[in-house]
């Protein structure tokens, strides 16, 4: 007879601070979130959101056994400029799947990083139709170490990245270096008084990449700088996440969904979005 095996004390203590990191970073508003880590009302954000992505791509060129670049440096900039408000559509709006959270994690010895996808809001036309009302974003979330395997959750940034940002994410081949900012009044007399700017870079000695977001807040005469470095399995496991995640934090899996549904013949329950459940807002604290 197989004996059943028994946790020691030490095995339960530690497996109740891998939760209590755990509820931390889904919700570290406060001691009693932790309680209940989706008791925390929802708080949108009503300013106007904008944002500017300068995506450069660097790739060195070389033909030859020596590996010395015969054809220089190529370097393509893409610059865009979008303003979304608030009113219409938002792409930092908490969203989430009733009863579901789900987030990858890495934690390095100055900061933890954390990515979840936040899903789009629908609503519904008098035609009957469903349009996105909100739309979704790939929130990643940075916060500072104070110690070791400890972090400063009340100090934690956040940076959500639109469907286009997604894109110039996913497509970094192993040489590039993607730049992407954000001004929630960039539109307005009052652009420039917080910034922030998320960049992707490989590490100069090869093998993973390093994303640093950083934050001025001229308003406050503060500046903040994260930065966090990646594995090369890591940094594809963020890369790999993103891509599932782009066709859902657009919506379209909804309309797929749809289709199947009228093609098949049979009825499936609806998914219940509640989009207060996950995370906050990027620009909310």
């Amino acid at each position: 007879m197989v004996g059943e095996a028994t946790r020691t004390s030490e095995e339960e203590e530690e497996e109740e601070e891998e939760e209590e990191t755990l509820l931390k970073l889904i919700s570290p508003l406060s001691s009693k979130i932790l309680q209940n880590p989706f008791a925390h009302p929802l708080r949108d954000d009503e300013e106007a959101f904008s944002s500017t992505v300068n995506f450069k791509i660097s790739r060195n060129i070389t033909n030859g056994k020596d590996g010395n670049p015969s054809n220089g440096l190529l370097l393509r900039t893409f610059t865009s400029h979008a303003g979304i408000s608030t009113s219409g559509q938002n792409i930092n709006v908490k969203g989430g799947i009733a009863g579901f959270s789900a987030l990858y994690i890495v934690y390095k010895g100055k900061a933890a990083f954390s990515v979840t996808p936040v899903l789009p809001t629908f609503t519904k036309l008098d035609s009957g139709l469903h349009v996105v009302d909100r739309g979704g974003c790939m929130m990643l979330k940075f916060t500072p170490a104070i110690g070791e395997r400890k972090y400063d959750w009340e100090k934690r940034q956040l940076f959500a990245l639109s469907p286009t940002e997604v894109g110039s994410l996913i497509s970094l081949g192993p040489n590039d270096t993607c730049e992407l900012f954000h001004d929630p009044s960039m539109l307005s007399s009052n652009a420039g008084q917080v910034r922030k700017s998320l960049t992707v870079k490989p590490h100069s000695t090869g093998g993973g990449y390093m994303i640093s977001l950083t934050v001025v807040n001229n308003i406050l005469k503060t500046k903040d700088y994260i930065s966090v470095p990646f594995t090369t399995a890591e940094f594809a496991v963020v890369k790999a996440a993103c891509s599932y995640a782009l066709p859902h934090i657009m919506g379209w899996d909804r309309v797929t969904e749809k289709v199947e549904k009228v093609n098949s013949g049979r009825r499936t329950p609806d998914i219940k979005f509640d989009r207060g459940q996950l995370m906050d807002s990027e620009w909310d604290k």
